[in-house]
């Protein structure tokens, strides 16, 4: 019987990707893969094999739907429907709650935050500046300007707000903590959600909590569970990703020499975004699994209902049939239809709001930090390797 690869493959840095990806997506098929916890599933790799597997209904995320009892599959656990979210459910559930939470996050209306935005931005620079070099930019910045603005929306209490960073890092490693410190953690974090949102049924308010509990009291269209459930992920989605990529992003422009570009074109930031989105990669894992509903075929193979299947965002980001040079960053690409926030039913409903904040961080520290460099060595940059994101542990800084 052949051995099949192990998956995920490792690189050589935590921002690199394995040239066994673009071995992979070389080959234009999709490849079977041995997953961590044991099952086999099927690795796409090619961008048009990505979208295609991402926005046809031949693929889902719930097991059941394609034929597999539940408890079945090594790596999943049977939930709870109580506790699904957009992360987890096919329509017409997702479709039901995607469409409570995407009014908030539309292009126009995550514009009109880019002014709150900047504030909480400058206010983070200003008190860099006042302690002076060095500073830390992953604890210092990246993490305090999304968690500040994603807790605004939610109407969560600026002194609560650390709580709910130790929170997401509870939710994020992958095994530096024991299961009971993460099972306390998200004990904790529901706790403290349920009541934010009973509190809003007798105290109003204008941020998306409340909104969330008045859909749930006007015609009974959301439960309890679905309130609480919705925000958590929007907590942990509306957090990490920037603030993983925002330290990411100034780690590669500082050590390629881009920083200085953007400080001579700050128009060229928004262009920059877009790709050091296409270029970095974020998840340590790999997608989450999507399990085949019907027979189908992807880059000519033939894939069968209950195989399972991961889209590899990252190499398909690269693919050079699509992205011309695509293994080289360029700041200046301008056909750039990147998938780094997905695509299809599941693309990140907050896709505009990181948009926004990483041009808002960019355009901060290049303005007010022009000779912001590097404090260490790039190769002495100390790395968090026990989360599900990629993320220096620390950034020193100085300018």
């Amino acid at each position: 019987m052949s051995t099949l690869p192990a998956f995920p493959f490792t690189a050589d840095h935590p921002l690199h990707l394995s040239p066994l990806l673009g071995e992979a997506r070389a080959g234009r098929v999709p490849i079977r893969v041995q997953l961590g916890h044991g099952d086999p599933a099927w690795l796409v790799t090619s961008y048009d094999d990505a979208r295609f597997v991402l926005s046809s209904p031949a693929f889902g995320r719930d097991p059941e739907r394609a034929g597999i009892p539940a408890g079945r599959v090594a790596g999943v656990t049977p939930m709870d429907p109580a506790s699904q979210t957009l992360l987890t459910v096919d329509p017409p559930d997702h479709t039901r709650l995607r469409r409570f939470v995407y009014r908030t996050f539309t292009p126009r209306r995550v514009e009109q935050l880019r002014a709150g935005t900047q504030r909480i931005a400058d206010r983070l620079i200003d008190a860099m500046i006042e302690a002076g070099p060095p500073a830390d930019l992953v604890q210092g910045f990246g993490l305090d300007l999304p968690i500040e603005v994603i807790c605004d929306l939610l109407g969560v209490p600026a002194t609560d707000r650390a709580r709910f960073v130790a929170w997401l890092d509870a939710l994020l490693s992958t095994s530096g903590l024991t299961m009971e410190e993460m099972q306390t953690s998200i004990t904790e974090m529901n706790a403290y959600l349920a009541d934010l949102a009973a509190r809003r049924v007798h105290e109003p308010t204008g941020d998306l909590t409340g909104a969330l509990v008045r859909e749930r009291i006007e015609g009974d269209r959301l439960t309890d569970d679905e309130v609480n459930n919705l925000l958590r992920a929007l907590l942990s989605a509306g957090h990490e990703t920037t603030a993983s990529q925002i330290p990411n992003f100034v780690f590669l422009l500082l050590r390629s020499g881009d920083y200085a570009r953007l400080v001579a074109d700050p128009g060229l930031v928004p262009t920059a975004v877009e790709e050091l989105l296409r270029y970095v990669p974020l998840i340590t894992q790999g997608s989450m699994t999507r399990f085949v509903l019907e027979e189908v075929e992807v880059g000519g193979v033939l894939l069968r209902r209950g195989e399972q299947v991961l889209v590899e965002l990252a190499a398909a980001n690269r693919d050079t049939e699509t992205f011309p040079d695509g293994e080289t960053l360029d700041i200046g690409r301008r056909n750039n239809p990147h998938i780094a926030f997905g695509h299809g039913l599941h693309r990140c409903v907050g896709a505009a709001l990181a948009r926004m904040e990483l041009q808002v961080a960019l355009s901060t520290l290049t303005t007010r930090l022009p000779g912001l460099r590097l404090t260490d060595p790039p190769d002495q940059v100390p790395w968090d390797t026990e989360r599900f994101v990629r993320r220096a542990k620390k950034l020193l800084v100085t300018w």
